[in-house]
């Protein structure tokens, strides 16, 4: 079992402690800025096998002694910053006071590093706000103050299997009939034919079947699974090996969905695609599937790090979140309402309606 610290490198020319530098392999040093190439390691990132994974979660094998922090209010479970005795949680913004506790969690096999920057980041962070309609004018305020965004590195599992499905449903294809129907016409009832869409049903079974590849599962309960899902999709084919280092200067954060957990989020998402499939092998112009029986095999894991920057902020008592893809850029986040900014908004649309209704009078 290895003991993991915190993670700390100092800078070979003046000793201050060095970063990880988004979109290199280098560490930097904020203070003389000298560079540091980070190790690259030639090992393969293999496929774990879930069914072992599970067993030797019982055994101990593949676990690392970690230690890390909880936040009182979401329950975010990061690794405390060096020399840090509170810290912003990047979940919610509450203060978490730096007391840690050791932990027996799988280990990261590998991780993909910090593409964008801060500096880049940020700029995403203001344009965002700047575009948000109706949002209260406190909420943009956030767009002038620096240093809101947290890099953050968020736990992940990935799936692969090979899946066979059967299924019986029903295929509905339209077909035309034509009626007729009484209408008035110049006050008198009239009769008039017209087509209308009927659907023919009939019994539909099959099997479909599906190797899937990376599905991703988010690590984190406290991130918002439905928003953490809107920043893919990710380049996972670029993994590399974890390395501490690359963590250095960011903050991370333990999964709190475990491995167990994890597949069962990836069977949700492995069966949405896979109704798909049925949809369309059933054909037709609609598509009922009453039964899906689908057998997994080959299943096999990762634990992987993806990068993000986050902000979070709180109004009225609410936690909204902002998220940036530090390897793509993609920018999602939560935003309020402003109801005053609203409500004026529909008056002022009334009133230049009534203005223009009373001058074509």
């Amino acid at each position: 079992m290895t003991q993991v610290g915190v993670r700390q490198f100092p800078c070979t020319q003046c000793g201050a402690k060095v970063e990880f530098a988004p979109g290199t392999d280098e560490l930097e040093c904020p203070y003389c800025g000298h560079r540091t190439a980070i190790p690259r390691s030639e090992a393969a990132i293999e496929e774990r096998d879930f069914h072992s994974g599970l067993s030797e979660l019982e055994s101990g094998a593949e676990m690392e002694e970690v230690q890390s922090v909880a936040c009182s209010s979401c329950a975010a479970l990061v690794e405390p910053p060096p020399s840090a005795e509170a810290f912003p949680c990047p979940y919610c913004g509450s203060s978490i006071v730096a007391t840690a506790k050791s932990q027996r969690l799988i280990k990261p096999q590998a991780l993909l590093p910090f593409r964008v920057a801060r500096d880049k980041a940020t700029e995403l962070f203001r344009t965002w706000i700047r575009k948000l309609w109706f949002a209260p004018s406190s909420l943009k305020k956030l767009a002038r103050l620096e240093g809101r965004l947290q890099g953050l590195y968020t736990p992940y599992w990935t799936f692969d299997a090979a899946t066979v499905s059967r299924y019986t449903g029903q295929r509905g294809d339209n077909y035309t009939v034509t009626r007729t129907r009484t209408v008035m016409r110049n006050g008198r009832p009239v009769s008039e034919t017209y087509q209308a869409t009927e659907i023919r049903w009939r019994p539909a079974a099959g099997t479909v079947s599906r190797d899937f590849d990376d599905v991703l599962v988010v690590g984190s309960a406290s991130l918002p699974r439905e928003l953490a899902e809107e920043l893919e999709p990710w380049d996972v084919t670029n993994l590399v090996p974890y390395a501490d280092e690359y963590l250095s200067g960011f903050i991370a954060e333990r999964y709190q969905v475990d491995l167990r957990q994890g597949w069962l989020r990836a069977e949700e998402r492995m069966d949405e695609v896979i109704r798909g499939d049925v949809r369309r092998d059933i054909g037709g112009d609609h598509q009922r599937i009453h039964t899906l029986d689908t057998v997994h095999s080959g299943v096999t894991y990762k634990h992987v790090l993806l990068p993000m920057w986050i902000c979070s902020y709180k109004y009225k008592q609410k936690v909204y979140r902002f998220l940036v893809n530090a390897r793509t850029g993609e920018v999602q986040g939560q935003r309020p309402w402003s109801w005053v900014k609203i409500t004026l908004a529909v008056l002022v649309v009334a009133a230049i309606a009534l203005a223009i209704y009373s001058s074509t009078r």
